[in-house]
């Protein structure tokens, strides 16, 4: 594919790509070679360790737009990153193409109503593809941050989507930022008609591309009718609720819609109903199950550092009506408890899941 440009379409299971800082692949036990500043980020193989240097996660809902950091979000990664989640190699360029799809433009980090809204106009056009950029963080310095969904989740809720799509979940794909970054409003539209074949594009009425974010909705629509190619633009959803105290947080381009800083904003207050209502769905908390002392399993209880999580979780605290996701099909009620350094998860009920939890690699909490 020309430009160098490698997308990457995540097809199974926690093969998801990433929404995180950095691509993590699996590295060989016991090297050291790995610098101080990454540990964090989980094991690195060596053969990989230079494009993961150049990739990382776009946060936000609009290109070249920063967003407010939330209160309570702590500034080490490696609180809310398990250290040992590994991600397979991405496909080669050119191996996953997007030839005659509709594509939804967007960050779609947190999966909320609003990004679902955009996949539904795409799959009422053709086949849904969501598309979006890696490693935008990196390139305009922004701080690194736990994605609100963790990769190995996302295919779960895509399939969630499916009833709303034609019964067809969406594929993900992503280019890296630093690959169009420079391209102004005609390249990038170019790129996606010559380049990828794209049929037809969907975006939020708000939506900003090419470099400094000089196109907007309206360029967008006059461009893709010069390259023979459909624009659908949706309007915002909005936030019917408008329930945080933390008003302050918000940035210059909310005008009241569904966003992901609002999702994170939710989480940081530990308003788990309002989380719910953003998202259109429980928010699930993901953990690794380690064979380490990080993860422990005694009786009824689940113990875990915070370096098992995979996502945001809520703010500190006690909350009571929560469901133990197992294999994504046992849900066993339970209340958890997060602090500082620990999750810490238990349940009243009688059942052979800490059997099960054995043969696990991931755990999920949801919240009511």
């Amino acid at each position: 594919m020309a430009n160098g440009c490698r997308i990457s379409q995540h097809l199974t299971g926690c093969n998801l790509g990433f929404y995180s800082r950095i691509q993590i692949c699996s590295y060989v036990a016991g090297r050291n070679s790995i610098s101080s500043s990454l540990r964090p980020f989980g094991r690195i193989c060596e053969k990989h360790l230079q494009r993961c240097l150049s990739s990382s996660h776009a946060s936000g809902d609009n290109i070249g737009c920063l967003q407010a950091r939330v209160p309570g979000e702590a500034s080490s990664l490696s609180d809310y990153f398990s250290q040992q989640e590994d991600d397979r190699d991405l496909p080669s360029e050119g191996s996953s193409s997007l030839t005659g799809g509709i594509v939804a433009l967007g960050k779609f980090d947190a999966l909320h109503v609003g990004h679902r809204e955009l996949a539904i106009q795409a799959a009422k056009a053709g086949i849904p593809f969501l598309l979006s950029f890696v490693g935008i963080a990196e390139v305009l310095g922004w701080e690194p941050r736990a994605p609100i969904v963790a990769k190995c989740d996302r295919k779960r809720v895509l399939s969630t989507w499916a009833p709303h799509c034609g019964n067809v979940a969406p594929a993900e794909l992503y280019v890296e930022f630093s690959t169009v970054r420079h391209l102004t409003p005609r390249q990038f539209v170019e790129k996606l008609a010559k380049e990828f074949g794209v049929r037809g594009v969907v975006a939020g009425e708000n939506y900003r591309f090419g470099y400094k974010a000089a196109g907007d909705a309206s360029e967008l629509v006059r461009l893709c009718e010069e390259y023979g190619m459909r624009a659908y633009i949706v309007s915002s959803v909005m936030d019917k609720n408008q329930c945080f105290t933390n008003k302050g947080s918000i940035d210059s381009n909310d005008k009241g819609q569904v966003s992901s800083t609002r999702v994170r904003l939710a989480l940081a207050e530990g308003n788990m109903k309002y989380v719910s209502d953003l998202l259109g769905r429980k928010h699930r908390l993901m953990l690794q199950v380690t064979d380490q002392e990080g993860f422990v399993i005694r009786g009824k209880r689940i113990t875990a550092l915070r370096s098992c999580l995979l996502n945001l979780p809520p703010k500190d605290g006690l909350y009571e009506s929560c469901s133990l996701v197992v294999n994504d099909d046992i849900l066993v009620p339970c209340r958890t408890i997060i602090d500082t350094t620990h999750i810490q998860v238990e349940s009243d009920e009688k059942s052979a899941w800490t059997k099960v939890l054995q043969d696990c690699r991931f755990v999920g909490i949801e919240f009511e």
